[in-house]
C-alpha cells in the first residue's frame, strides 16, 4: 500500500523598505528556525510553499512596491504555486482594513508589533529568550542592530509613529548580548539603527544612554566597526561624540538627517531646530571628532517650499560640505501633520529640485574624493564583481555611500579588512590597490 508523503513547509520572507524592516524579517526567521520551520530570505530557488511579505508604508513609491509585491504573490497562490501568503510590516499596520477588502486572497495580515500572532499561523511559539538569534539576510560580515522601536517625534512629513508607535528602547544588556551573538556568527561590523538614536534610553533609564551603550558595545571582542545611523539634530547630546572620538572601533561616521536648511521649512516640518543651531551643531561635531564623515538626508518639495528655500539649501550644502547626502521628494501622507497643508509643488518640480540639489552635492563629493588620492584607508571587502573586489572605508555605510574598487595581487576574503591606497577618485566612488600594513 502506498503512503502519501507530506510536504514539509518552507517559508520565504520578502522584505521591502528600510534596514529596520530587514532586522524584523531576520528576527522572524530566527523564531521560525527555532521552531524547526524551514525558512529562507528572497528565495531564488522558488522551492517554498509559504510567503511572508514584510511591507513598507513610508512613502507613495514604497507603498506601491509593497502592494505590487503582495499582488504578485497572490497570483502565484492562485496558480497553485503557493499554499499561503501572509503580510506584515508597516503597510499592513497602517492600511490593514482597506487591504483586507482589496486583496482578500491574503491569508492573514499583521502589524509591526504582532510577531507572536504571526508565529501562531505556523503553530510556533514566540521564544523570548532568543536575543539576537537571527537568520542574517546580509553578508555574514555585517549586520544591523536595532536599538529601539518607534518614535516620539512629531515631524510633519513623517508617518513612522503611525506605523511603529512610540519610542521603546531595548536594554543595554540585551543589545550587548545580541552583538556578542552576531560576532559569533562572523559579524565584524554593526550599524546601529533606530527611528531616533539620540533618544535611546530616555524611556527605560530616564536619561540619554547612547554613550553608555556605545562604550559597552565597543568592549565586545571581535566587533571591529560600530556605525551610527539616524541621529536627530535637535538637542543632540554632544557626549556621544566623546565616545566616537575615543573608541577605535566606533567609525568616525554620523548619519544625521537634517531634512532642510531654510528656517521657514524647518518650522513647517516641525524639526525643532533652526539653521543657525544646525550650523553650531555641525561645527561642534567636527571640532570634537576631527575628520568625521557627516551624512545627512534632505527633502525636496515640501508644501510651501519656494525657490528661495531651495537656494538656501544649496548654500547650506556649499557652506558645510557634507561628505554624504541623500535626498527624497516629499510624499503627501495621510495622518501626518503636513497632510493638512496643500501639496502645492508638482511632482516634476519636486524631482527637478532634488536633481539640482544633488548636482551641488555631486561636485562637493568629487572634490572631497579627489583629496583622498594617495592616501591609505582601512577597507572592508564586501563582495567580488566582474573579477574586482568592492569594499568600503569606515566613512561609508552599506548601499547608501561610496564604494572602493580594489585591485589585488592575491585573492581576498569577503569580510576581510585590508589597507587600500587610493589611486583614482570619482563623484561617488574610489579606486585603489591593496598595500601592506
Amino acid at each position: 500500500m502506498k503512503t502519501k508523503s507530506i510536504r514539509r513547509d518552507k517559508v520565504n520572507i520578502i522584505t521591502l523598505g528600510c534596514s529596520k524592516n530587514m532586522v524584523d524579517s531576520e528576527v522572524l526567521s530566527g523564531q521560525l528556525r527555532a521552531n524547526e520551520i524551514d525558512v529562507v530570505h528572497e528565495n531564488a530557488r522558488h522551492d517554498h510553499n509559504i510567503v511572508v511579505v514584510n511591507t513598507c508604508g513610508f512613502i507613495d513609491k514604497a507603498k506601491e512596491e509593497s502592494v505590487n509585491t503582495i499582488i504578485e504573490q497572490v497570483a502565484l497562490k492562485k496558480k497553485g504555486r503557493l499554499d499561503k501568503v501572509y503580510v506584515t510590516g508597516c503597510l499592513s499596520q497602517r492600511y490593514r482594513d482597506d487591504l483586507e477588502k482589496e486583496i482578500p486572497e491574503v491569508d492573514a495580515w499583521f502589524g509591526t508589533l504582532e510577531l507572536p500572532f504571526l508565529l501562531k499561523q505556523f503553530e510556533a511559539d514566540y521564544k523570548a529568550e532568543l536575543i539576537g538569534e537571527r537568520l542574517l539576510s546580509t553578508p555574514r560580515h555585517y549586520a544591523y542592530l536595532k536599538i529601539s522601536e518607534g518614535c516620539n517625534r512629531t515631524c510633519a512629513f513623517c508617518a513612522i509613529p503611525l506605523m511603529r508607535g512610540r519610542h521603546i528602547s531595548k536594554t543595554i544588556e540585551d543589545l550587548v548580548k545580541e552583538a556578542e551573538g552576531l560576532v559569533r556568527m562572523g559579524v565584524k561590523e554593526v550599524m546601529l539603527i533606530a527611528q531616533e538614536l539620540t533618544y535611546y534610553g530616555l524611556d527605560i533609564y530616564r536619561r540619554r544612554a547612547l554613550p553608555d551603550l556605545l562604550n559597552r558595545l565597543a568592549d565586545v571582542k571581535g566587533l571591529e566597526w560600530i556605525r551610527l545611523h539616524y541621529a536627530y539634530p535637535s538637542k543632540f547630546p554632544l557626549e556621544i561624540l566623546d565616545v566616537v572620538r575615543d573608541r577605535d572601533n566606533i567609525c568616525k561616521y554620523l548619519d544625521m538627517p537634517l531634512q532642510h536648511a531654510s528656517d521657514s521649512m524647518l518650522q513647517a516640518m516641525r524639526r525643532q531646530i533652526t539653521r543657525s543651531e544646525m550650523t553650531e551643531l555641525i561645527h561642534a561635531v567636527r571640532e570634537k571628532v576631527p575628520g568625521i564623515c557627516l551624512r545627512t538626508t534632505l527633502i525636496a518639495g515640501f508644501p510651501g517650499e519656494r525657490e528661495q528655500d531651495v537656494e538656501e539649501l544649496k548654500e547650506f550644502l556649499q557652506e558645510h560640505r557634507f561628505d554624504r547626502v541623500g535626498i527624497f521628494t516629499y510624499s503627501h501622507e495621510e495622518g501626518t501633520g503636513a497632510f493638512e497643508l496643500e501639496d502645492d509643488v508638482p511632482p516634476a518640480e519636486k524631482e527637478r529640485r532634488a536633481r539640482e540639489i544633488m548636482e551641488v552635492q555631486q561636485e562637493i563629493s568629487y572634490e572631497k574624493n579627489q583629496e583622498k588620492i594617495g592616501k591609505t584607508f582601512k577597507t572592508i571587502i564586501d563582495k567580488k564583481e566582474a573579477g574586482r573586489y568592492i569594499g568600503r572605508t569606515e566613512f561609508d555605510s552599506v548601499e547608501v555611500d561610496n564604494e572602493v574598487i580594489i585591485a589585488a595581487d592575491k585573492p581576498l576574503a569577503i569580510g576581510e579588512f585590508v589597507q587600500v591606497k587610493v589611486s583614482k577618485a570619482y563623484d561617488f566612488d574610489l579606486e585603489g590597490e591593496v598595500v601592506e600594513k
